[in-house]
């Protein structure tokens, strides 16, 4: 894997189940002309049953996540001009296996079989350029879970969010391998609303020390 990327900017958007990665991703591809990367959570073949069973299946859904992630970061550093990528390996293991080893989903040995595995890869990446963490208050995570209409989400309780809420506060806190810009979205809605896309744009482009092509 690279440690030396081509690419000018690489800009990971980071953020709790449905606060819109996926759609602030695709604005800025459409807008900017960003390479857009985004999650694999609709190829993962463990995500629907995870979320019946977390206990059985939450090894397997985040062993998926974190080899089709370095996939995805193999292709993504042989780009050449920006790049935006729907969330990063970073939160899968901060935030999203460490919340299924806290409720007892994943037993110490899964739990540090997945870390062994996720700092190995950590120490031969390069850092992105931005993270821009898009926050949100767990009734708004509700709605627009329930507007994006997925069946398998269908059952995730408002205390889950919650948790995770904590625990991507916790990580962005003491994130300190590139700049970060949190971004509170309730209020926002850069999908319909013109002025708060502009808004966010010119915020993440203040924020974003550019990188030139090697």
């Amino acid at each position: 894997m690279p440690t030396d990327p081509s690419y000018t900017t690489h800009v990971v958007i980071a953020g709790n189940i449905g606060v819109g990665k996926s759609s602030l991703v695709e604005r800025l591809a459409e807008v900017l002309g960003w390479t857009p990367f985004y999650e694999a959570s609709d190829e993962n073949p463990y995500l629907a049953d995870f979320y019946k069973d977390m206990p059985r299946w939450g090894f397997h859904s985040q062993i998926f996540f974190l080899g089709r992630r370095v996939r995805l970061l193999n292709e993504l550093f042989g780009q050449r001009g920006p790049v935006v990528q729907d969330r990063s390996l970073y939160e899968d293991a901060e935030v999203f296996a460490a919340n299924l080893h806290q409720q007892g989903a994943l037993d110490g040995r899964e739990y540090d079989t997945y870390r062994m595995l996720y700092e190995s890869v950590c120490s031969l990446l390069p850092a992105p350029d931005l993270l821009v963490y898009l926050r949100a208050e767990v009734p708004t995570l509700l709605t627009r879970i329930a507007l994006r209409g997925r069946p398998f989400e269908r059952q995730i309780a408002p205390e889950y969010l919650a948790h995770l809420n904590t625990l991507y506060d916790a990580w962005v806190n003491r994130w300190s391998r590139s700049a970060v810009l949190t971004i509170q979205t309730d209020t926002l809605d850069f999908i319909r609303n013109r002025t708060d896309l502009e808004a966010v744009f010119d915020q993440i482009q203040t924020n974003l020390p550019l990188r030139e092509p090697r």
